[in-house]
């Protein structure tokens, strides 16, 4: 099949349907790209051959990434500053766990293809990973405050594009994700504010929290990819993701942007050290 030349992209989702953030009141049919009004895939037969195979390229980075995390975030389990710091560090590890199994499930929709994926994704080691930020060890507790508030916050980005896409089981398997993705990016800026409000007292200092912005920053602002990427076109025309990487950048950075100011630290240009543009 193919893709219409001009994308019907939803800057503006219909008024209680796909609300930033929070709760989405779940719908049967379609609500926007070239099959809008129609009923949502449920089944990886129904799907036309392209958007098969961009379902199948999609869950697979977004379970590289979960499966990564969990390696980036390990050697700290029982090294956090305080015993919460070490609570919070294992429910990260719990749940970017548990959404890497959901990532494979929806692979395993797609029969001996999803499941060559999934074996591979198993192997993976560190440094072996597809994006940039997920091949970073944390060197410091810095690390860890600025990839979950920066890095994860990217990942939500990502997951609220999918509410409510055309392909049934991924869009019922979104509220729950985004629930708890959210207790990452709370944790993430509330480290970089105690580095900069107690510093030694609790750890690092005001400067290691802002190396910890400068470094992260630009490989969260790489994740979204790049400006003008046909493979998001033909995700928002499917019906699959809500954005185009370049809407959905320019609201991350509106977004973070007043956080990260209001803690006391600087964002550098956007345009600072970055890989992918």
């Amino acid at each position: 099949m193919e893709s219409p030349k001009e994308p019907i992209v939803v800057s503006n989702p219909p008024t209680g349907v796909l609300a930033e953030g929070g709760r989405v009141e779940p719908v049967r049919e379609i609500l926007w790209g070239d099959f809008a009004g129609s009923r949502k895939f449920e089944t990886s037969e129904e799907l036309p051959a392209e958007m098969r195979k961009l379902i199948i390229r999609l869950m697979v980075v977004q379970a590289d990434t979960e499966f990564a995390s969990i390696q980036q975030h390990r050697p700290w389990l029982d090294s956090s500053p305080t015993l919460e710091d070490r609570w919070v560090q294992a429910r990260i590890v719990a749940d970017e766990a548990r959404h890497g199994l959901q990532a494979c499930r929806i692979l395993r929709d797609f029969g001996e293809e999803g499941q060559k994926y999934i074996d591979e994704l198993l192997t993976k080691k560190e440094g072996e990973h597809k994006l940039d930020a997920f091949n970073m060890k944390f060197e410091r507790w810095g690390d860890v405050g600025g990839f979950t508030c920066f890095v994860d916050r990217v990942g939500v980005y990502q997951l609220r594009a999918f509410q409510e896409c055309s392909y049934g089981p991924l869009a019922r398997a979104m509220p729950l994700m985004l629930s708890e993705e959210q207790l990452h990016l709370n944790f993430g800026l509330n480290v970089l504010r105690r580095m900069v409000k107690d510093g030694a007292r609790y750890a690092g200092s005001k400067e290691e929290a802002q190396e910890a912005v400068n470094k992260w920053y630009p490989r969260a602002l790489d994740m979204f990819g790049h400006s003008h990427s046909d493979t998001s076109l033909r995700a928002i025309n499917f019906g699959l993701k809500r954005w185009t990487n370049e809407e959905a950048r320019a609201r991350y950075i509106q977004e973070i942007t007043p956080l990260v100011h209001s803690i006391g630290l600087e964002l550098p240009s956007p345009d600072f050290d970055r890989h992918i543009l």
